[in-house]
């Protein structure tokens, strides 16, 4: 076998490896939040995702590169809202589409409806799926997303 075949498959399994580490470290911070995870979001009301922005940042940062999109379309998504509600000096929780704050301008609201919307898009909602379906295929945990 020549010198030149013999560090390619070198380089290969290294590669493998790395690989397999990165999706065991990611499986292990899916068990990790899955039951905060759920909690959170079984909350529900109109705060849960974005309560749950944090639980996201964590499992993105231990996401393994082929799941790397999908998470930064999610909390892309988020940040998003978040960003909006924040630059309108309202609270996520007891903001009212349809009864603003008598501060916030037309601009501002156009701003959050744009961002929440965002979080229902095809892009987003298929981020969302392929996060959870990852989770549970190679994890074999379930993400309540």
């Amino acid at each position: 076998m020549s010198r030149a075949v013999v560090v390619m498959l070198l380089l290969l399994a290294v590669v493998s490896a790395g690989c397999a580490d990165q999706k065991e470290k990611y499986c292990d911070a899916v068990k990790e939040h899955q039951q905060e995870l759920g909690e959170v979001l079984g909350e529900g009301g109109p705060t849960a995702l974005l309560d749950a922005l944090p639980i996201f940042r964590d499992l993105a940062d231990d996401a393994p590169q082929d799941l790397r999109d999908e998470w930064r379309a999610v909390i892309g998504a988020l940040e998003g809202l978040e960003s909006a509600l924040d630059d309108a000096g309202v609270d996520a929780a007891t903001y009212d589409r349809d009864q603003p704050p008598a501060d916030v301008t037309a601009a501002e609201q156009d701003k959050i409806d744009a961002a929440a919307l965002e979080l229902t898009s095809p892009q987003t909602v298929q981020a969302l799926e392929g996060v959870r379906q990852q989770a549970l295929d190679v994890c074999g945990t379930p993400l309540q997303l």
